[in-house]
């Protein structure tokens, strides 16, 4: 629903006459004139101090969260070429915390003499933070496996209420209530920075999740579901706190302490012994996790250039509580790569992969491909399930309509009126491994290398979103019409 009234209100721009102007973020105005002739330097050879950071329309955002994103700081001394560098990656690193639509940089000449000393200004537009979004969702794995099924019954509903910058200080209150066909309640808390250098963070969580209807297993790489509308078949309940440490603004450590329940039905086991681990009812577990994050790239939901390393490393089943006979450690790591090319060409590569100490897993706990961001352009309608993989996406993208930025006049608040948007299509090429221990399971898309290719087009604008729509081919020589949102790059 939210996707929708945006989408509404994005498109609108596209049918006007006039034709918005580029996207012009970081201004300058220093009479750079009266510098050089003062100086006798050519642009790049000039100095200027930092004499003062003022901020502008951060209404709601404290002015410390600010200055941590920040790559300069009052009293630095740099060149042109250097302070023009500075603006871009500290409005990157702004913008990535996803609380403003829009960062400005204006600067002007204070003082002159040895160096300039130049007054800084940079001017924000904040996001709308408070979002209580109805929930009319399918239950399907994407939108296109359900489009091909078509069940409306497998439709849930609810509220979603998330408050984002809580106290102008970047929290984030999540509360899920969701009914229908899948039921889920969720509430979880974020606090970026707890410490007075800004490095420490935490959140806390909590979820009760439960189904009448539930894949039981997977036959010719499609989810087989049974469904009992009087009971329920599967019951999960977890609570987590998430510890973070950011020692800078491009590395964070992350680590999760989890309690996992979990209840399955008798009729589910019957069809699936290997349905839970050890077949039982219940799955109680504890899992705890670490992942490192180093992000160096310009944009966290439309990256054109920089890299992006992810590494975790999670461990289930410790002997604390009934679960002396899970023994599970998953190692996961992606690296991504993005560059630029002259005359709007860009190109990316996408590297994932996963590694399963304990191939003989459960079929509610092993994932391959299918799920989330893990899978092979081409196979959208497709579950390879397995322990262990390998996937490569590489994408070669061309800016039909570069970055730029216009106002719907009928929309009074600039927090929804002035907007920004591109236009990108884009060619791809994916490939991917899923090992599977359970050969004797009729599915025969694991243990096999697939691939797909083919081409899209994106339309990326504020709020983090990205709608795409994709013409592909797969391996098996199937074509298809997919549709996506956010980033599935």
């Amino acid at each position: 629903m939210k996707y929708l009234l945006l989408f509404l209100i994005i498109i609108f721009p596209f049918a006007q006459s006039a034709t918005p102007k580029q996207l012009s973020s970081i201004k300058s105005e220093i009479p750079i004139d009266s510098i050089i002739e003062a100086e006798n330097k050519t642009i790049s050879e000039s100095s200027f101090v930092i004499d003062s950071i003022i901020l502008t329309g951060n209404k709601k955002t404290k002015d410390f969260l600010i200055f941590r994103e920040l790559t300069f700081k009052v009293g630095d001394t740099l060149n042109h070429n250097q302070l023009q560098e500075n603006y871009q990656k500290s409005r990157n690193n702004l913008i990535k915390l996803s609380l403003f639509n829009f960062v400005d940089f204006t600067d002007s000449l204070v003082a002159a003499g040895q160096y300039a000393h130049l007054l800084v200004q940079i001017s924000f537009i904040e996001r709308w933070y408070l979002w209580p979004f109805p929930i009319f969702e399918i239950s399907d794995r994407n939108l296109n496996v359900w489009l091909k099924e078509k069940n409306f019954n497998r439709i849930s509903y609810g509220i979603y209420l998330i408050k984002h910058n809580n106290r102008g200080r970047g929290e984030l209150l999540r509360l899920y209530l969701r009914s229908g066909y899948d039921e889920r309640y969720e509430l979880s808390y974020q606090v970026p920075y707890f410490n007075h250098k800004q490095t420490l963070g935490a959140t806390l969580g909590a979820g009760w999740l439960q189904k009448h209807e539930v894949p039981y297993r997977t036959i010719a790489n499609k989810q087989e579901f049974i469904k009992d509308d009087d009971h329920y078949l599967f019951k999960q309940f977890y609570n987590f706190i998430n510890f973070t440490y950011r020692p800078d603004i491009h590395q964070f450590h992350n680590f999760q302490i989890r309690y996992n329940f979990f209840y399955f039905d008798d009729t589910l086991l019957k069809l699936n012994p290997k349905y839970s681990f050890k077949g039982l009812k219940t799955n109680e577990y504890m899992t705890f996790a670490y992942k490192f994050i180093s992000d160096h790239r310009d944009s966290k939901i439309n990256p054109l250039t920089g890299h992006y390393f992810e590494g975790q490393i999670s461990k289930s089943g410790f002997g604390l509580l009934k679960d002396g006979y899970i023994e599970m450690m998953d190692l996961t790591g992606s690296y991504r790569k993005y560059w630029e090319f002259p005359k709007r060409f860009y190109f990316s590569t996408d590297w994932t992969g996963k590694l399963s100490t304990n191939r003989e897993q459960p079929y509610f706990y092993q994932r391959g491909f299918g799920y989330e961001r893990n899978f092979v352009r081409g196979y959208e309608l497709y579950v390879i399930d397995g322990q262990s993989f390998i996937l490569g996406k590489n994408t070669l993208r061309y800016a039909l309509v570069p970055e730029r930025k216009t106002t719907i006049g009928f929309l009074k608040s600039e927090k929804f009126s002035k907007i920004h948007y591109a236009l990108f299509t884009n060619l791809f090429l994916d490939a991917g491994y899923v090992d599977s221990f359970r050969f004797y399971d009729p599915n025969d898309l694991s243990n096999h290398l697939i691939y797909g290719v083919g081409l899209g087009i994106d339309l990326v604008t504020y709020y983090d979103m990205i709608f795409r729509m994709e013409l592909s081919v797969n391996k098996q020589g199937e074509p298809g019409f997919y549709i996506h949102f956010k980033d599935t790059l």
